[in-house]
């Protein structure tokens, strides 16, 4: 049997130890301690916070007139809003997918951003993209042709962002408006955007010491580009947000918001 008082004068003796330790520090040591205790102790409460805090952002974007606002209507209220639809400000919103709507228990709802398309807003991305779980590039599949120079530009400018880089946003290549009969194919349209982006690695690398939007180059050097080499996932899939075929968009995004 353990002799309680025997332990308790034993821890006796070890608090005035203690406290005649304490004494023998000087007071400046001692707060300086303390202040270095109190500042990690909140440093690791503040990274536990973060950690455990996953972004629910999804922002879309693309060129204008590929369909991004009336895809983020059918996401959100299964309205097409008859396919009229033009942005000149982002569509924000945090909301259960419509498609979701009538499934019971808690769901972790999603904040959609549509970004506008026009070249003078596109920098508007930017204010996004720290807080994005995933990227939908929406590409107009029956204009595709010719618009490929251009969307294949700015997709440039995505995939070689610093934050979209270091942070390995995932990307769906979303083709757009596939329903219709004259629509090219996601392969066809995932094929001649490498291509373009491909012609685009050499001029950007070419300039690259004068770049100064761009802090990273895509693909393997000597090697003509793919996807599949980016730094982050991309995917390709297809869509018509006009008639609410919009599975493969709902797959991306609760592939990256867990419900």
């Amino acid at each position: 049997m353990v002799d309680v008082e025997e332990l308790k004068h034993q821890l006796q003796e070890l608090m005035v130890e203690v406290e005649n330790f304490i004494k023998q520090i000087p007071p400046t040591q001692l707060y300086i301690a303390i202040g270095v205790l109190v500042f990690t102790t909140f440093l690791l409460l503040l990274t536990r916070l973060f950690k455990g805090k996953k972004s629910n952002t999804i922002v879309l974007a693309g060129l204008s007139g590929g369909g991004k606002t009336v895809l983020f209507y059918q996401l959100r209220d299964g309205s097409s809003h008859q396919g009229t639809v033009t942005s000149m400000d982002p569509n924000e919103g945090t909301f259960i997918l419509h498609s979701e709507s009538s499934k019971k228990g808690k769901l972790n709802p999603v904040h959609l951003v549509d970004v506008p398309g026009h070249s003078r807003l596109r920098p508007k991305l930017d204010d996004y993209l720290p807080q994005a779980a995933g990227l939908i590039f929406v590409v107009d599949a029956l204009e595709f042709l010719p618009n490929c120079r251009a969307a294949a530009e700015y997709l440039y400018d995505i995939l070689t962002k610093a934050t979209v880089v270091k942070r390995k946003i995932p990307v769906l290549l979303l083709c757009n408006k596939t329903d219709k009969v004259t629509a090219h194919t996601k392969e066809f349209i995932r094929k001649q955007l490498e291509k373009e982006i491909d012609k685009l690695k050499a001029t950007r690398t070419a300039i690259s010491d004068a770049d100064i939007a761009n802090e990273y180059t895509l693909g393997v050097a000597g090697e003509a580009f793919a996807f599949s080499q980016c730094y982050n996932k991309v995917s390709v899939a297809e869509s018509s947000a006009l008639t609410g075929e919009i599975s493969q968009v709902e797959q991306f995004i609760r592939e990256n918001v867990k419900p």
